[in-house]
């Protein structure tokens, strides 16, 4: 009964999400959004009962069930059997689409009658919504019953049959995605970034469409944009985080394709936001905003092709399926139909004022852009080029990491330099002496930074380097903070906070920059500088790796209700060996139906650095420990959640208000700081 209840509301939530296309197609011309209160009242109402179907299902273990039945067991704590809603492919699916009901309603919700670009952004989102519940409702139904069960797990299911048959217990999750909390956070995270998108590429659309091409679609999605960039940076995050404690590898980034498939599409959105500014406030840009947010779109799609298909081999990939040659196919329609709509309006989207200065800040977006851009296009290259190789030839090539970073290093500190000087020019043109006055200070400080490490001893360039780089940024944007705060009557503090109330869009931005300043010196750092070593100790043996000794404690065993745990207590002592720092416990869990345990780290975090253990191998007596040192770990992740908090302080910037399709030429200067306004 619940597989058919579950059915049924999938087919309830495509009927009403076809009727949205229908209806929005019927009534662009008018803008009459009232006609589509039910089917988006039906469609969010269905695609929520169906998330809620699918939990009961789990929560309740209806083995019945495929999908049920093979992720999930009477054995798996609460947190990850709730989590186990989206933990494999279908499972994702019911996710993705709850979550696009949850928007096109929100987006309706802001619609009133006469609007004829919302109406339009409605009907291109049913259309999006169509595709994912008839993707539902065929080759990726969670509800598809089971017909031939093994004693934990289900070998065979249909649509839907009265012969169906229940598993005598479930597989339960895959170990790695029980093995740590963030499963539970990440992948929502990183889906309400990727569905979020949405809501600008169906504005977009809608604009060409109606044939709105002035900046009233970039003020509505302004929004939007923000929060799905925020959300998918805080996935991107977490998904490192989840990474560097749960795999054991010593890291948080491997330029893993499904990573790349996360991080393609946060590239050419950040690209975007940046040029949407210059479109509202100067007008320039217009083509190239409506080329990014397809493309923002786009690969979103892809990241979803690359991680639910099974065409390469990832941790993070589900099985493969044949939900891949759909999701590549849509992905084809998604990309034609949308620049081919674009071409057909092209001679419609005047491109009003030009560049005037490449020494300005609409000089220094621009090169922002231009360097996304091509980190986006590399990053696109080295993931997909041996894919398309070994579909073509059947050759297995493979890109390492020594491509990426090769290209990644010196396209981020561009990035780098571009943020610091950028952050701070006026618009239009720059005078050259205003911009060293503006600068002169922050220059100093990131060089006394850069000669700092050198005197402390580190030999690594790159450190240097990125740590002036980073030093200028953060000093750049916290120096014009004060110079503006300063020109106020109230106190500095006062005055500080209401410069930043005043204008949360840019000083949002600046925050979120500081953040990937933060970030920037920690990725140096923990690459660079970084100590690596695998130590055997026997029972009470003691060794030294950086500045620590670790002394082999003794082992320990227990057993938890899904896993078996064995591992073994080092003492981290200091430099002298005398004194304990701390206990760590790297372990093995043994899950329930498995056999090969998982390798699970400890991690010690001090202001300093990250103390790392992972057992490589050894018994009770003697233990194989891989041990690494990360100088300004920490820095990575509370660098990261600024780069979010200065998203969700832009999200304060107020529209501009009611703007109609002739309303093409923003004023300059409308939203820029005042001080900013004259020069």
């Amino acid at each position: 009964m619940t597989a058919l209840l579950g059915s049924a509301t999938i087919l309830v939530a495509l009927i009403a999400a076809a009727a949205i296309v229908v209806q929005g197609i019927r009534n662009v011309g008018s803008g009459r959004v009232s006609a589509l209160k039910w089917p988006v009242t039906v469609f969010v109402s269905a695609a929520f009962a169906t998330f809620v179907i699918l939990e009961i299902a789990i929560l309740t273990h209806d083995f019945s069930i495929g999908y049920v039945a093979n992720n999930t067991a009477t054995t798996t704590p609460f947190i990850f059997l709730f989590a186990g809603g989206w933990a494999a492919l279908e499972g994702s699916i019911v996710l993705w689409g709850v979550m696009l009901g949850l928007f096109t309603w929100l987006v309706w919700r802001k619609v009133d009658d006469g609007d004829r670009l919302g109406v339009g952004a409605l009907a291109v989102m049913g259309a999006v919504s169509v595709f994912w519940f008839g993707l539902m409702a065929t080759a990726g139904n969670p509800f598809a019953v089971c017909v031939e069960a093994f004693t934990n797990g289900c070998a065979a299911t249909e649509w839907w049959t009265s012969n169906a048959v229940s598993a005598l217990q479930g597989r339960g999750p895959n170990p790695l995605l029980q093995n740590h909390i963030l499963m539970a956070v990440h992948p929502p995270m990183l889906y309400t970034g990727y569905v979020g998108f949405t809501v600008p590429f169906a504005y977009a659309m809608s604009a060409l469409w109606t044939r709105s091409v002035g900046p009233r679609w970039l003020e509505r999605t302004h929004r939007w944009s923000v929060v799905s960039w925020s959300f998918l940076t805080v996935g991107i995050v977490l998904g490192g985080w989840w990474s560097y404690e749960v795999l054991g590898w010593g890291g948080y980034w491997a330029w893993d394709p499904v990573e790349n498939a996360a991080f393609l599409p946060w590239l050419v959105a950040t690209a975007f936001i940046h040029s949407a500014v210059v479109e509202r406030r100067r007008g320039m840009l217009r083509s190239w905003n409506f080329v990014l947010v397809i493309t923002t779109f786009a690969a979103t799609i892809l990241g979803t092709f690359l991680t639910r298909s099974g065409v390469i081999a990832s941790v993070h990939a589900f099985t493969q399926s044949k939900i891949g040659p759909i999701l590549l196919t849509f992905l084809a329609l998604v990309v034609i139909g949308s620049f081919a709509l674009f071409a057909a309006r092209a001679p419609s989207i005047a491109q009003a004022p030009r560049l005037e200065s490449l020494l300005s800040r609409d000089g220094f977006i621009l090169l922002n852009n231009l360097l996304l851009t091509v980190f986006a296009f590399a990053v696109v290259v080295g993931t997909m080029f041996p894919l398309i190789v070994e579909a073509l030839s059947g050759d297995e090539l493979s890109v390492g990491r020594s491509f990426f970073d090769r290209v990644a290093v010196p396209l981020s500190l561009l990035l780098l330099g571009t943020i610091g000087v950028g952050a701070v020019a006026p618009w239009r043109r720059a005078d050259p002496a205003v911009l060293w006055n503006r600068l002169r200070y922050a220059v100093m400080l990131g060089l006394l930074a850069g000669a700092s490490t050198v005197v402390a001893g580190v030999d690594s360039i790159g450190v240097t380097v990125t740590v002036t780089l980073a030093v200028f940024v953060i000093a750049a944007i916290v120096i014009r903070l004060i110079d503006v705060a300063m020109a106020r009557p109230e106190s500095f503090v006062a005055a500080a906070g209401l410069v930043i109330r005043n204008e949360p869009g840019y000083w949002g931005g600046q925050i979120a920059h500081i953040g990937v300043a933060l970030v920037a010196i920690s990725l140096a750092t923990t690459s660079g500088l970084a100590v690596r070593d695998t130590i055997d100790l026997a029972r009470g043996q003691q060794a030294r790796v950086g500045d620590h000794c670790f002394v082999y404690v003794e082992p320990f065993e227990r057993t938890d209700p899904q896993r078996q745990v064995t591992g073994v207590r080092i003492a981290v002592l200091d430099e002298a060996c005398v004194y304990v720092q701390r206990v760590l416990e790297p372990r093995l869990n043994l899950y329930a139906g498995t056999t090969q345990p998982i390798g699970t780290p400890t991690v010690w975090t001090t202001l300093r650095e990250d103390v790392y253990l992972g057992i490589a191998g050894g018994s009770a007596d003697t233990v194989r420990l891989n041990v690494f040192i990360f100088p300004l770990q920490w820095l990575l992740w509370f660098g990261g959640a600024v780069v979010v908090a200065g998203g969700f302080v832009a999200l304060r910037r107020k529209p501009r208000g009611a703007l109609d399709a002739s309303d093409e030429d923003a004023s300059d200067d409308e939203d820029a700081p005042a001080e900013e306004v004259d020069v």
